[in-house]
Formats: structure tokens, sequence, C-alpha cells
């Protein structure tokens, strides 16, 4: 049987190298590729504004600044409250409009802080966008990531919503994000409660506020 300790971290993290190369495929996107339709010019024209801020020698000294930027650069492209809902499934359907949000709220929250405030290890990989295939209003934007000698291939799913495309899950080799947190958090809400899987999400969000505290606090 998997420890409470271990559950709570795979809940709040899911893989953390996976999730740092979606980040890092949707920003760069930008570099090279064939001509694609809306969403792919889409995440084209974020990437640009992303990279400005990355390079800005300024915000590097003022990291805070320089996140919370980056984050509402990816706040604009991905839809979390589809991802979320997409996410918890099933039990989303028995949870209050109060509790639908804060559960959006923890889930977004805990993606920004576990992973945008990495991507300043950023080392200049390779990403080629490759195409987007539009049926309706859905669509799926595929690109390939190039790094010492590796080849990652990582596609994302979109849906047009009435403020434009979103993304709402990323396969990367086949495996779906928000497959991987449904599975997680079905595990979580059916063995121990709602409730727990609530509770293990604020502790983690609790403990990445402390780690970025101890974090400036090393750089000062």
């Amino acid at each position: 049987m998997r420890s409470k300790e271990k559950d709570m971290k795979s809940t709040a993290d899911g893989n953390p190298m996976r999730m740092a190369l979606i980040v890092l495929i949707f920003l760069l996107a930008v570099v090279q590729g064939a001509w694609g339709g809306e969403p792919l010019e889409l995440i084209r024209s974020s990437t640009d504004r992303f990279l400005e801020i990355l390079k800005d020698p300024q915000l590097k000294q003022q990291p805070e600044i320089r996140d919370q930027k980056l984050w509402e650069i990816v706040t604009e492209r991905f839809d979390f409250e589809e991802m979320a809902r997409r996410s918890l499934a099933l039990h989303w359907r028995k949870r209050t409009s109060q509790e639908r949000k804060e559960f959006v709220d923890l889930f977004s929250h805990l993606l920004h802080k576990s992973y945008v405030s990495k991507l300043e290890n950023y080392t200049d990989e390779k990403v080629e966008c490759l195409e987007d295939v539009i049926r309706g209003n859905r669509a799926l934007v595929k690109t390939r990531i190039l790094s010492k000698g590796t080849e990652i291939h990582i596609d994302y799913k979109m849906m047009k919503k009435p403020n434009g495309w979103k993304i709402y899950d990323v396969i990367i080799e086949g495996v779906s994000l928000v497959n991987n947190y449904r599975n997680q958090f079905h595990r979580i809400v059916t063995s121990k409660g709602y409730e727990e899987l609530i509770k293990r999400m604020r502790t983690k969000w609790e403990e990445l506020i402390k780690e970025t505290e101890i974090e400036a606090k090393k750089k000062t």
C-alpha cells in the first residue's frame, strides 16, 4: 500500500520533468515549424512575448515579477477550469460551485508554483511546431522537442471557447497529462474522500510557498 506522503507528492507534482517539458515546448514553439492554423499561430505569438520576458536582464533580478508576467501569458492560453474539471472527472459533478472554484484555484496555483518557477533553467532546447489538425471547435497541435540527441513528441489538445482557443490537455509521448491527474485524484477520492484530496493539495501549496521563501532568502 502506498504511503500518504507518497500519494500527496504524486498528486500535487505529477511528473515534474514532463510538466517542465510541457511548459518549455509551449513557450518555445515559435523556434521552428511549418505554417499552421489559428491554434498553432496563437501558441507562437504567446511564445514571442514569453521569450522577451525570459531574456529581459532587469526581470532576471526580479524573479517574482518575472514569474508573474510569465504566468499571465500561460493563463491566457491554458484553460485551467477545463483541465481541472476533466481531471476530477465524475467527482466534479458532485461538487458545489464553491468547491469547484476552490479546486480550480488550487489546481492552477499548484501548477504555477511547481513548474513556472523552474523556467530559469532553460538551456536553448530546439523545438519544432509540426502541424495543427482542426476539427470543428477542437484542435490538436503537434510539436517536437530536440535536446541532446533526444526527440520528444508533445501534442496539445485545444478547444475553441467564446474567448478563443484554449489548451485543455497535453499528450507527452502518448501519455495524457489530464488522464494522469484523473487517475491520481480518483484513487484518493475513492479511498480517502474528497476532503482528503483538498487537504493534501493545500498542504502541498503551503510547502511550495515555504520553498519559494527559502530560495528568495538564499539569493539575497
